[in-house]
């Protein structure tokens, strides 16, 4: 059941990013550039963005672990 709901959230970002971009690419292609409508299309690429690099995990989660102790009470154990 999760792994379904992973699934279907992954499939949501990328097409909130992909439809943002080319809704962004076609207000800018126009002539007359709707400005509306190129904010909109920015926003949803970003927000499927958003959305995507909220689940990539810090590479520095867990770099207090593996690092020396911080203090002498922790080297005696």
């Amino acid at each position: 059941m999760y792994f379904c709901h992973m699934q279907i959230s992954r499939t949501i970002n990328y097409i909130c990013i992909v439809a943002g971009g080319l809704v962004a690419l076609y207000a800018q292609a126009e002539e007359k550039q709707n400005t509306y409508l190129l904010i909109g299309g920015l926003m949803l690429l970003m927000f499927g963005i958003y959305r995507t690099a909220r689940h990539i995990p810090s590479k520095y989660e867990n770099q207090h672990t593996e690092e020396e102790p911080q203090n002498e009470d922790d080297q005696d154990r």
